[in-house]
């Protein structure tokens, strides 16, 4: 069996592994990490070698810990990233390359038609009808959007986003509100087998699916990094947040995982805290100049314009892993926006926690 992990910041990591008799033979470690001294990498091998083949990520990093000679270094490598690439290998995941990506880059849509081309998208995916998808939006209009568990009428000011014509939409994800305005935001989703994160925890898959676009703003010249459970941070503050939703596959086979981010261009601090109750209450004390530093966007960061930016990350992308041009069906249209009129766009759920 055969598994690979790109450790968060660091190096890849490659473990060939066979389970005989319920325990683990065979171990290879291998990877473009770095190790000193060279005896440690067979340190590594022999501590995993006969270990119980259900020990989890963090067990199987213990047993290494404990047989590093004393003195070991590892840059781009963490005794974890080779606990969690042994799971992959087991629970025989897949990687990033194994699969033909397709963008879905349209123009402006609605918020509540954007929520239903998340669900429809990643169950076309769960059901094997449609490529790994990255699908970057163009907002219609401003919003508001609550994560799955949130309640509404602590989140949102009703007088501040009528004032604003701000609407206000529900996701199937959970996490916290988005305030988003159509040229002040850089949101995308990927929707992705189950097998791409097969292995990993449910934290570790936050960080595996962030890996990309944290190449992507290095090479824009930000230095970001993963900030558990879902935030994407600089030196000068919070950049983006993500969310994830797991769907179950047809007959309750392999299904797809739905992974969304929301990413800070530009923002209107002071409009953002007349709408979000919450945004209000957490800067109260610090006023509105802080809000902006808690968020600091990216044009500040990169100079750039929006949509360069935008076209950085989808080259970044490609580049790594392939992409091809793709479009959302006229199928797949349709469903969207009969569940955006039906779902979506109805009170019930918005409000379905008030």
């Amino acid at each position: 069996m055969h598994g690979e992990y790109k450790v968060p910041g660091g190096k890849l990591v490659v473990v060939d592994v066979e389970a005989e008799d319920g325990v683990l033979r065979h171990v290879r470690v291998a990877g473009d990490f770095f190790l000193e001294p060279d005896e440690a990498l067979d340190a590594v091998n022999g501590a995993l070698e006969g270990a119980p083949a259900d020990t989890d990520a963090a067990g199987l990093a213990a047993r290494i810990d404990a047989a590093l000679p004393e003195g070991t270094v590892m840059y781009g490598l963490t005794s974890e990233g080779v606990g969690i690439a042994v799971r992959r290998a087991l629970a025989h995941a897949t990687d990033w390359t194994d699969y033909d990506w397709q963008l879905v880059h349209e123009g402006p849509q609605s918020p509540a038609l954007h929520m239903a081309l998340d669900e429809v998208l990643t169950a076309e995916v769960a059901a094997g009808r449609r490529p790994p998808t990255l699908r970057v939006w163009e907002w219609g209009a401003p919003a508001v959007i609550i994560g799955s568990f949130q309640s509404l009428r602590n989140e949102v000011d009703p007088q501040g986003a009528a004032l604003h014509g701000i609407e206000v939409v529900r996701r199937i994800s959970g996490g916290g509100a988005m305030f988003v305005e159509p040229g002040n935001t850089i949101t995308y989703s990927l929707s992705v087998p189950e097998a791409l994160v097969q292995g990993l925890s449910f934290q570790d898959s936050y960080a595996y699916l962030d890996d990309w676009v944290l190449g992507a703003l290095g090479d824009m010249g930000i230095r970001a990094w993963y900030q558990p459970l879902n935030d994407i941070a600089t030196e000068q503050g919070k950049i983006a947040g993500a969310a994830q939703k797991r769907v179950v596959g047809p007959h309750g086979g392999p299904g797809a995982v739905l992974h969304h981010v929301t990413m800070s261009y530009d923002i209107d601090a002071d409009k953002m805290l007349q709408v979000l109750r919450i945004g209000r209450e957490k800067m109260s004390d610090k006023g509105t100049k802080s809000a902006k530093k808690r968020v600091d966007p990216l044009r500040r960061q990169t100079g750039l314009a929006r949509e360069a930016v935008i076209a950085r990350m989808i080259d970044s992308f490609r580049g790594r892993y392939g992409l091809s041009q793709g479009k959302v069906t006229d199928d797949e249209l349709a469903r969207a926006r009969e569940l955006a009129r039906t779902k979506f766009g109805s009170a019930e759920w918005t409000a379905r926690v008030p």
